[in-house]
């Protein structure tokens, strides 16, 4: 039979005199930033990402092996914003940390999984909270890495470590799951409080106890176990007085 050889088309040559271009366009902005074909970077080291361009507020923090983007013309003599692949969250990168970027020959390919899939790997997620409580930690606000957490990075660290990724912050989990009764809670099912909207989350342990990351103002400062009810200590009821829905987990989050 005759092997046919593929023509590139007009637009595969476009694709890549586009990315030829943006990578000489970055690598010119950014001397210390090595050029990736894909565009794509993954963290060398685990980084502090900020919420300014002045780097003074932690936003969240990205794992050694976390996959980003730089984004283009956000730039300023201190830092320049960057897109987690796999959740999608843009924060800014002090621009000293690029040299740290390494290029990806391959793009993040999100997986997707069936709820069924997430059952089989809850018995991992809740022993790493429980884990996480035994370890000395406070409350960090942006904090994903550990021993210190805010709430939603407490429990995307806990699923990202079984291959299941969340968004980043408590409300948009909260939009990602699907919703429970109280009284249908399963472990593993994600608990959300709130007032205006959601902005505090927990895990559901079972039997209405929950494991979180709360801070001081009104929590214990750091990972503690609380109850989903009126008859709690003076903490979990002013949790339950801020209870706004319960959801569950039904797959991996894909960024568009």
């Amino acid at each position: 039979m005759e092997q046919r050889i593929a023509i590139p088309t007009r637009q595969f040559f476009a694709k890549v005199n586009q990315s030829f271009s943006q990578n000489s366009l970055m690598t010119n902005c950014f001397p210390n930033l090595a050029r990736s074909i894909t565009l794509e970077y993954q963290c060398s080291v685990s980084l502090d990402l900020y919420d300014e361009t002045d780097c003074k507020t932690l936003a969240t923090q990205a794992k050694e092996g976390r996959h980003l983007t730089v984004v283009e013309n956000e730039s300023n003599p201190i830092s320049v914003k960057v897109n987690l692949v796999e959740d999608g969250y843009q924060a800014w990168l002090p621009l000293e940390k690029l040299s740290t970027l390494q290029p990806v020959s391959e793009k993040y390919k999100p997986i997707a999984l069936a709820r069924v899939e997430i059952e089989a790997r809850l018995p991992e997620i809740i022993p790493y909270v429980q884990a996480a409580k035994e370890q000395p930690n406070y409350y960090l606000w942006g904090g994903t890495l550990g021993p210190n957490y805010d709430c939603s990075g407490l429990m995307q660290a806990a699923f990202a470590a079984s291959g299941i990724w969340l968004p980043r912050d408590s409300y948009q989990q909260e939009a990602f799951t699907e919703r429970v009764a109280i009284a249908d809670l399963l472990p593993g099912d994600l608990i959300f409080f709130g007032s205006k909207r959601v902005d505090h989350v927990a895990l559901h342990l079972g039997d209405r106890y929950y494991i979180h990351s709360s801070g001081k103002t009104m929590g214990r400062n750091g990972i503690g176990i609380d109850i989903l009810s009126p008859e709690g200590d003076e903490i979990s009821q002013s949790y339950y007085q801020k209870w706004w829905s319960c959801g569950r987990v039904m797959g991996s989050y894909r960024p568009d």
